[in-house]
C-alpha cells in the first residue's frame, strides 16, 4: 500500500509540484534536524524489529533448553532494546515538534507580511476574519504534511520494512502469504482520496466562515445588542457550526473507513499465519521460535502498516491545506512596484488629478472623467453629497487601488511609476474612521513616525488637543488602547489619530472628515490644531463642516463621480442654481452640509 501511494502521489503533476515546494522551502532549514529526529526514526524503527527477532532466542534457548544464564542475558538485551526506545522515541518527538512549531512561527510571519504587500481592494473583497481562521488552518497543514512525510518514510515504512525482513528471514513462505493482502488494502483506499480532496477544501472554508463569524460578532457587539440581534445571530452561527461539524464528522467517516479494513485484512494474515505455521510445527516439526517470533513481527507490524494504509487519505487533506496557503502566499500585490521605480521627490507638493476614471473590480464607474488641482501651500476641500467619490479620491491618492484611465501627479511625478512606499512616506492620513492597533497610546502615536522621542509625541498629542486625556489615564501614555481603541471614545481616538498625522510630518496632508467623530468643543480645538498643521503643506480634506469648508482655499464639488463645481466658498454661494449654493443653504442653520436623501450612488 505505500509503495502504491507514493507511486500516486509522485505521478500527480500538482501533488508533486506541491510537495516539491514544501520541501524545497523548508528541508534547508531544518536539514541538521531532521537527519537527528531521522536517526532517532531508524533506532526506533530497529529496535522494534529486532525485539520480535529475538523471541526465537527466548523459546529456544531459554525455555526450550531450560538456560538460566541465557535468560538473564536476553533480559538485559531486552531492558536495554526497550531503554533505547524509549529515548530515541522522546527525541524524535522533541525534535519533530520543535520544527512543527517553527514551521507554524515562519509560515504566519510569511503569511502576514504578503496580507501587508496585498493592496486594499484585496480586503474589499475578502472578509478580514475569514481570512485569518483560513491561514490559520492551512499553516497547520504546511506541518502536517512534513511531519506526515518524515514519519512515513523514516518510522512506519522503516519499521514495516524491518519487520517485514525478520519475517521473511524467519518463514519466507508465510511472509510471501501474508503480504498479498497489502495491494488489496491499497486498491481499496486509492479511492477516497478524490473525495478528501473536496471534502478538506469545503472543511476549511466551513471553519474560517465559523471563525469570521464570531470575531465580527465580537467586534460588533455594541450594534448587535442594540438590535437585539442575539437571537438571530445565534441562530445563523448555529447553522454554520453545524454544517462545518457535518462536514468535519464526513471527513472523520473518510478517515476511519480504513480501520475496518486494515484490521479485517491484518487479521487475516495473522490468523492465516497462526493456523498454518501451527500444522507446520506440529505436523513437521517446524521450529516453534521460529512461528513465535514471526507472528510478533507481523503483530507489531499491524500499526506501522495501518499508518501507512491510510497515509494517503490524510496526507491528501494535508496538501489542500498547503496549496490553499500557498495560492495566498502567491497573490500578486495588486499595486505592486514597476521594476526599477524611483522613490518619488517632494518638493511643493501640488497633486494634480487628469481623466482620472475608476471602478472597484471592473463594476459601475465611481469616478468618471476627474480633474483638478490641489495646489502647494493650501487646503483643497471636496464636498457633496454622501458616495460621490470623494473618499475614493483620497484612496487614489494613496495609490491605494490603481485607476481605470487618467493620471495623478505629484509635483509632476505619476504615482503609477513611483515606489508606493515612498510615496505613502510623504503623506499624513487621517481617515474617516480612527483606527488604534494593540499596543499603548505612546506606540500608536508613534507609528505616525518610529523613530519619533517621547517628546516629540506629547507635543504632537498637544497639537491635537489629545496631551490633557491621556494624562489623566491610569497609566498616561503607557495606557494599552484595547480591541481597535474600544478603552477610548469615538472622539479621543480619532484625536489619537490627528496626533499620529502630525507626528507625521509629510509635507502632504490627506483628511476624510477628520474630525467627523468630535463634539463642538472638541471639534473646535481640533480645527485650530489643524489649521497649525495645514500651514505649508498641500492640504486636501473631506468635510461636511462648514466651519471647516469655509476656510479652504479652493472647493471641489463631487456628484455622481464628476466635478460638477470648483471655487472657493464665497464664489460658489452666489451660484444660485448650483449643488454647492442649495446644500450650503439647506445646512447652514446647523454648519453642516447636509446628506440629500435621494444620495445613494457609489
Amino acid at each position: 500500500m505505500s509503495i502504491d501511494s507514493f507511486r500516486k502521489i509522485a505521478a500527480d503533476p500538482h501533488s508533486q509540484a506541491v510537495v516539491r515546494r514544501v520541501i524545497a522551502e523548508n528541508w534547508r532549514i531544518y536539514r541538521r534536524n531532521y537527519a537527528l529526529a531521522i536517526l532517532c526514526m531508524v533506532t526506533v524503527a530497529a529496535t522494534t524489529a529486532y525485539s520480535a527477532y529475538i523471541i526465537r532466542d527466548i523459546v529456544n534457548e531459554v525455555f526450550d533448553k531450560k538456560n538460566i544464564q541465557m535468560a538473564w542475558i536476553v533480559a538485559g538485551v531486552i531492558l536495554g532494546l526497550f531503554a533505547l526506545k524509549g529515548l530515541a522515541g522522546f527525541g524524535q518527538d522533541v525534535i519533530l515538534n520543535r520544527i512543527g512549531n517553527n514551521i507554524i512561527a515562519r509560515y504566519q510571519a510569511r503569511a502576514y507580511a504578503q496580507m501587508l504587500r496585498l493592496g486594499v481592494g484585496f480586503y474589499h473583497e475578502t472578509r478580514s476574519a475569514y481570512l485569518v481562521g483560513q491561514i490559520g488552518q492551512n499553516i497547520a497543514g504546511i506541518r502536517n504534511l512534513l511531519n506526515q512525510v518524515i514519519t512515513v518514510v523514516a518510522r512506519d515504512f522503516l519499521t514495516l520494512v524491518g519487520l517485514v525482513f525478520v519475517m521473511v528471514w524467519q518463514d519466507p513462505v508465510m511472509a510471501a502469504g501474508s503480504l498479498v493482502v497489502l495491494p488489496i488494502a491499497g486498491y481499496v483506499i486509492a479511492r477516497y482520496v478524490k473525495k478528501m480532496k473536496t471534502l478538506s477544501r469545503r472543511e476549511v472554508n466551513l471553519n474560517a466562515r465559523v471563525n469570521a463569524a464570531m470575531v465580527e460578532s465580537a467586534q460588533g457587539i455594541a450594534v448587535l445588542k442594540a438590535f437585539t440581534l442575539e437571537e438571530q445571530m445565534a441562530a445563523k452561527v448555529g447553522t454554520l457550526i453545524g454544517e462545518a461539524e457535518k462536514q468535519a464528522n464526513r471527513i472523520a467517516l473518510v478517515n476511519a473507513r480504513t480501520r475496518p479494513l486494515t484490521e479485517t485484512l491484518g487479521g487475516i494474515a495473522i490468523a492465516g499465519a497462526v493456523a498454518f505455521g501451527g500444522w507446520r510445527v506440529i505436523a513437521h516439526g517446524a521450529d516453534p521460535g521460529a512461528l513465535l517470533s514471526f507472528l510478533a513481527a507481523a503483530m507489531l507490524a499491524y500499526d506501522p502498516a495501518r499508518r501507512l494504509a491510510a497515509f494517503r487519505v490524510q496526507f491528501e487533506k494535508s496538501l489542500v491545506n498547503a496549496r490553499m496557503l500557498f495560492e495566498l502566499l502567491d497573490t500578486p500585490p495588486r499595486q505592486a512596484d514597476r521594476p526599477g521605480a524611483p522613490d518619488i521627490i517632494v518638493d511643493s507638493g501640488e497633486i494634480v488629478l487628469e481623466d482620472v476614471c475608476f471602478s472597484y473590480g471592473g463594476g459601475e464607474a465611481v469616478l468618471d472623467h476627474v480633474s483638478f488641482r490641489a495646489r502647494p501651500n493650501t487646503t483643497t476641500a471636496l464636498v457633496g453629497p454622501s458616495g460621490g467619490g470623494k473618499t475614493t479620491i483620497i484612496n487614489l491618492i494613496q495609490r491605494f487601488h490603481d485607476l481605470d484611465s487618467g493620471r495623478i501627479l505629484v509635483d509632476g511625478q505619476d504615482i503609477a511609476d513611483i515606489a508606493i512606499a515612498s510615496l505613502r512616506r510623504r503623506v499624513s492620513y487621517v481617515s474617516q474612521q480612527p483606527v488604534l492597533f494593540e499596543g499603548t497610546v505612546a506606540d500608536n502615536i508613534r507609528y505616525g513616525r518610529p523613530e519619533a522621542t517621547q517628546a516629540e509625541i506629547e507635543e504632537a498629542a498637544r497639537l491635537a488637543q489629545a496631551h490633557d486625556f491621556i494624562m489623566e489615564l491610569p497609566a498616561g501614555y503607557d495606557t494599552e488602547v484595547g480591541e481597535m481603541g474600544a478603552n477610548f471614545s469615538g472622539g479621543q481616538r480619532q484625536r489619537l489619530s490627528i496626533a499620529r498625522a502630525v507626528l507625521r510630518d509629510a509635507p502632504i496632508l490627506l483628511l476624510d472628515e477628520a474630525t467627523s467623530a468630535l463634539d463642538n468643543e472638541s471639534e473646535k480645538l481640533v480645527q485650530q490644531a489643524l489649521d497649525r498643521l495645514m500651514k505649508g503643506r498641500t492640504t486636501i480634506v473631506v468635510a461636511h463642516r462648514l466651519s471647516t469648508i469655509r476656510n479652504a482655499d479652493r472647493i471641489i464639488v463631487i456628484d455622481r463621480g464628476r466635478v460638477v463645481e470648483e471655487g472657493s466658498h464665497a464664489t460658489l454661494v452666489r451660484k444660485r442654481e448650483g449643488l454647492y449654493s442649495r446644500l450650503y443653504s439647506i445646512g447652514a442653520a446647523e454648519a453642516t452640509l447636509p446628506e440629500p436623501e435621494a444620495a445613494n450612488y457609489g
